[in-house]
């Protein structure tokens, strides 16, 4: 089984992201609406077969130059809220 997310983001040129998860937490798609293609391409790529707690550590945090957010940050606000923590 799997669970599906829908996750507007704040503060970035990406609009939403949309990410399905296994049961364990395990990332299975990410697929970013808007933001720069390739680097949200490469990001999702990159995070597909992570567990999502290890994916809210690496990129919780990361700014996008003077905004205070990026898309890989606002990646782990929506695997933090879809995981609870």
């Amino acid at each position: 089984m799997s669970r599906h997310i829908s996750y507007a983001t704040k503060g970035t040129c990406s609009v939403r992201i949309d990410i399905d998860l296994a049961d364990d937490n395990t990332i299975l798609d990410v697929a970013f609406t808007g933001g720069c293609n390739g680097n949200t391409k490469g990001i999702s790529e990159l995070v597909r077969g992570m567990k999502a707690e290890d994916v809210i550590e690496r990129l919780s945090g990361i700014r996008c130059g003077m905004k205070p957010t990026s898309c890989p940050d606002q990646l782990s606000k929506a695997l933090r809220q879809a995981v609870g923590e």
